[in-house]
């Protein structure tokens, strides 16, 4: 069977619990009396067991002392007094509390801002050295977002100090670092242009000393060459085996004869040397005795007159070489004829003479 509450049950049950609150109020005062008989004095006390019971006291017969009361309810008034007054001073710590974090978050915020901005500075006055530092500066902006994440979330200002303090230190590391690379960047730049200076100068010197070797080689080639002095040519007519008579008449003349002196050069290498000798006839066409009678000169073919071999070895030496007219060819033409002559692609000598 269930249990039903009706409206009557329950107001049983609430006069019942009132009646036992009342009891034990009273109970409570009692006892507050008892233990405190400087302030009012009971003869009879008895405990009620109910709403109807009554004490008995000879309060019934004598005043009651209100200055106890005064005094009670005073030194209550104080406590709560001072506990007011208390819980206002901490609610004011708390607000000052509240304040200073506020303040203090901002005041690592600035410092945050303030050490990023002198990094970001950093780089960019150190340019593409700062590269080489690329890990720790990674290291660095993770830190930083670390710092900004624990700032939003207002997590404890000790950690936030001391993770800063850790970043501070960091940022200090790799300015001593890229400083260190800057100042030995520089001393690398200033040896290395030390030594371009150098390697300039020796360039220079060995340039000049070039210069100086190419004109000594050609003071010296031009030294070390022969040249030809004593220069005569003569127009011969022959009579004979060893028979020779000079002569100017052009129409008689059917050999000529030119002779010059070597001069001594101990620069010249001593060996066998060729003398080659052309005769211009006064048309300029060079007397031959055949297309075959060619020699080179600076890239050049020309013909020659007459040559001769002399086994050189430094003196001074002469040397005479003959043209001669060829049978069957018409005789020499009249007017002045040229004589140059060559060896080791250099002229050494010219003369001229002339037929009648």
């Amino acid at each position: 069977m269930q249990d039903v509450n009706t409206p009557a049950d329950k107001s049983l049950r609430n006069k019942s619990k009132n009646a036992l609150s009342v009891q034990t109020g009273r109970a409570f005062l009692y006892n507050i009396i008892k233990r405190n008989p400087k302030y009012t004095r009971f003869n009879n006390v008895s405990l009620p067991l109910s709403n109807k019971t009554v004490f008995h006291t000879d309060m019934d017969q004598k005043p009651v002392n209100t200055l106890a009361y005064k005094i009670t309810i005073g030194i209550l008034l104080a406590i709560i007094a001072v506990m007011a007054w208390m819980l206002i001073n901490q609610k004011k710590e708390v607000v000052t509390q509240v304040k200073n974090s506020d303040s203090l978050q901002i005041e690592l915020q600035g410092q945050l801002d303030s050490l990023l901005a002198e990094h970001e500075r950093v780089k960019v006055s150190y340019g593409e050295l700062s590269n080489s530092l690329s890990e720790r500066d990674s290291i660095i902006n993770i830190k930083a977002n670390e710092i900004k994440r624990l700032l939003g979330s207002k997590a404890e200002l000790a950690v936030i100090k001391r993770k800063l303090a850790q970043l501070q230190e960091i940022t200090q590391v790799y300015e001593h670092q890229i400083d260190s690379l800057f100042t030995v960047n520089r001393e690398l730049k200033a040896e290395n242009e030390k030594i371009k200076i150098n390697y300039n100068l020796e360039q220079q010197k060995t340039s000049d000393l070039s210069k100086d070797k190419e004109a000594l080689n050609e003071k010296i080639t031009g030294a070390a060459v022969l040249k030809a002095y004593k220069i005569s040519a003569v127009a011969f007519k022959s009579r004979g085996v060893d028979k020779e008579k000079d002569t100017d008449k052009a129409a008689r003349a059917d050999k000529i004869k030119v002779c010059f002196t070597v001069s001594e050069n101990k620069l010249v290498s001593p060996g066998y040397k060729r003398f080659f000798v052309r005769i211009a006839r006064p048309d300029n066409t060079i007397l031959t005795r055949g297309p075959a009678y060619t020699f080179q000169f600076l890239g050049q073919t020309l013909q020659f007159s007459a040559m001769e071999t002399l086994n050189y070895e430094g003196d001074a030496a002469d040397i005479c070489t003959y043209f001669e007219r060829p049978v069957n060819t018409p005789e020499l033409a009249k007017g002045r004829y040229y004589v140059n002559i060559f060896t080791e692609d250099r002229e050494i000598g010219q003369t001229s003479f002339e037929l009648r």
